[in-house]
């Protein structure tokens, strides 16, 4: 899939609520990245598939005057939402740039720092753009990515499931349903594992990665609902799950307590120098 094509989960309003959603699981980790990074006021910072915005803010914040946000995505509705989020919110200028990120265009030039946040995942072949990245980068240019793990806890569900908790399952049919969108879309639910290592092999310097657990709650439930409302016609064309089985887990979903509920997915940071 050509990633100019768009972005796989939907482009609409709705999916930036669940964008949103998404921003505020990611809000810890985020910050740990931003802090790693270093930025300093005046630097540019490219940031690869911003969408509407959400770790921009938290981007943008960290610059001060004469600092840059470049923020590049294939969605000009989402680069409009990015753009309203983005006014007012400090001294530093943000410029929003209509691209296939993974063609790595002249907006690269000047990077102090790139930065993405769930965005290597739905490129195809996601390693040969960070190898391509390094070389288009200046010598010292820091890059950071996050992104999202869809499949280790995966085991901790499956043995909860077998050990007495048979409610789980809407979880386990949520990350397998996840993970078999992607695959059939050709593109990866988990370049995070191997990212760190793709990133030496690449050449980059001093790299340094984390992983951690994403915290179920109520917002965790919604954003897996509307995953389902954005998506439900192509599990079904795919042969994934029938719009009546989408029903059903969506049915089931609304049924779980989140208070009571175990991590059903975990979030990469990688972070290396040029």
């Amino acid at each position: 899939m050509n990633h100019a094509q768009g972005y796989v989960l939907g482009q609409s309003a709705r999916a930036a609520r669940r964008l949103a959603i998404q921003d505020t699981h990611f809000a810890d980790v985020s910050e740990r990245l931003l802090d790693h990074m270093a930025l300093r006021p005046h630097e540019r910072v490219v940031e690869l598939g911003c969408g509407p915005g959400g770790f921009s803010r938290r981007i943008l914040r960290r610059l001060g005057d004469g600092g840059v946000l470049v923020g590049v995505d294939s969605s000009e509705g989402l680069l409009a939402q990015a753009r309203a989020a983005m006014a007012n919110l400090g001294p530093a200028h943000f410029e929003p740039v209509l691209a296939d990120i993974a063609g790595l265009g002249a907006w690269l030039n000047g990077a102090d720092v790139v930065l993405g946040r769930a965005v290597l995942h739905h490129l195809p072949m996601a390693e040969f753009v960070v190898g391509r990245l390094r070389a288009a980068l200046r010598p010292a240019t820091r890059v950071g990515f996050i992104e999202p793990d869809f499949r280790s806890l995966l085991g901790r569900l499956a043995y909860l499931e077998a050990t007495g908790r048979p409610e789980l399952a809407p979880l386990h049919v949520w990350a397998m349903a996840i993970n078999e969108l992607y695959l059939a879309t050709r593109i990866s639910p988990d370049v995070g594992a191997n990212l760190a290592r793709t990133m030496e092999a690449a050449g980059y310097q001093r790299v340094d990665s984390e992983w951690s657990e994403c915290h179920s709650d109520a917002l965790m439930i919604e954003n897996i609902l509307m995953f389902y409302d954005e998506v439900r016609e192509r599990l079904q064309a795919l042969g994934i799950l029938t719009e009546a089985e989408v029903d059903k887990q969506q049915r089931l979903l609304r049924d779980l307590k989140p208070e009571s509920l175990p991590a059903a997915w975990g979030i990469y940071w990688v972070a290396g120098e040029v």
